[in-house]
């Protein structure tokens, strides 16, 4: 892994188009823990104005993925999660997905995620995941 994992991991999410699109930071990158953060905008909400389940299950997976990567290396590929909706998300200023490392070994590890709808700092959670990261190599 690169000396400065968040200036390293900040560069590799500039690299993924749907992550740009989004308008998605990496807010911190350490060893076993990542945070992924999005600015809620009306393209991320669907038509009774909840944040898409779609958009949720994408910053839990793009954070598991991230927290999984700091303890295995730089190519790594989410082999399953699971997602668990926990109230909608709306009325907020961002999404922050913050993603832990549980356990690896050599060629995996198994992350756990909750996603919080944030407003003016204070947080509520509205998911939580976990899944397997795998070597892609």
């Amino acid at each position: 892994m690169q000396p400065d994992l968040l200036h390293w991991g900040r560069q590799v999410l500039k690299q993924q188009a749907f992550s740009e699109l989004l308008g998605t930071e990496l807010d911190v990158f350490e060893a076993g823990q990542a945070q992924l953060s999005l600015v809620l905008a009306p393209k991320l909400l669907q038509q009774n104005g909840f944040v898409h389940g779609g958009v949720l299950a994408y910053l839990a997976d793009n954070a598991l993925t991230y927290a999984g990567g700091s303890v295995l290396g730089p190519v790594v590929l989410t082999s399953e999660f699971k997602i668990n909706y926990l109230r909608p998300a709306r009325d907020c200023d961002k999404l922050v997905a913050v993603a832990t490392v549980v356990g690896n070994g050599k060629s995996q590890a198994v992350c756990r995620c909750d996603v919080f709808m944030e407003t003016r700092g204070e947080r509520k959670l509205c998911a939580a995941a976990q899944g397997t990261i795998r070597k892609a190599d």
